[in-house]
């Protein structure tokens, strides 16, 4: 079944120049295995598409049951020399939120999703 982040984590974000950080976190333990399974950069930066102009970089931190993103690219140039309405990337989080991964319903049921 599709089950939207928003459902799964909370979200933050950030930004160093043109590059956006965002923070996932799992809401539940149990839930944490799921993110890393499905939020994969490929994903992330197909979500994103053309608003992310470099790569996006995964890391895991486990002990805090969270992922954490950089979108290379993401800013237009960063806060100083962009025209975005967000070149800080503060919504970055809220957007990554809205995406949507699949879980085998057996495992929906087990996280009380369904």
């Amino acid at each position: 079944m599709k089950v939207q982040l928003l459902k799964l984590a909370h979200a933050r974000s950030g930004d160093k120049g043109d590059t956006a950080n965002v923070g996932l976190i799992a809401l539940k333990d149990e839930i944490y295995p799921i993110l890393v399974r499905e939020v994969t950069a490929d994903r992330v930066k197909a979500h994103f598409a053309e608003m992310v102009k470099g790569e996006v970089e995964r890391f895991e931190l486990p002990n805090l049951g969270a992922l954490n993103f950089l979108l290379h690219g993401s800013l237009g140039g960063g806060g100083t020399l962009s025209l975005m309405t967000d070149a800080q990337g503060k919504t970055f989080s809220t957007a990554l939120l809205r995406m949507f991964v699949d879980i085998p319903e057996s495992e929906a049921a087990g996280l009380g999703l369904t």
